[in-house]
């Protein structure tokens, strides 16, 4: 199992444990973490799974593919240098322990 570290908009942590090929978006959901509507299910379509990946963890991913770069333009939240869509972050061993930050607003 991996450790998924949530900080939620109010400043809490919310730690969670996910199994590899799982990705940040269904470590949230799966395990009730709030903030992360994830309205279309993960197909990356919608925006609403937006958070912001540590930066000591941001270059352990693949970068965006065109289309996740384009939703994040329109996110609710401020586009960051660190934001990502969680449905677009599977995990692997290699993210045993990623810190993601959930914005205030995903609608």
């Amino acid at each position: 199992m991996l450790k998924v570290i949530f900080i939620l908009a109010d400043g809490s942590k919310r730690s969670v444990d996910m199994a590899p090929g799982e990705t940040i978006k269904e470590a949230a959901v799966q395990n009730m973490v709030p903030g992360i509507m994830a309205l279309c299910g993960g197909t990356c379509t919608c925006g609403t799974c937006h958070v912001y990946v540590d930066k000591a963890w941001r270059d352990r991913f693949a970068p965006p593919l065109p289309e996740e770069d384009a939703l994040l333009d329109g996110t609710a939240a401020e586009r960051r240098d660190t934001s990502r869509l969680s449905c677009q972050l599977p995990l692997t061993e290699e993210h045993d322990g990623v810190v993601v930050t959930i914005p205030e607003l995903q609608q």
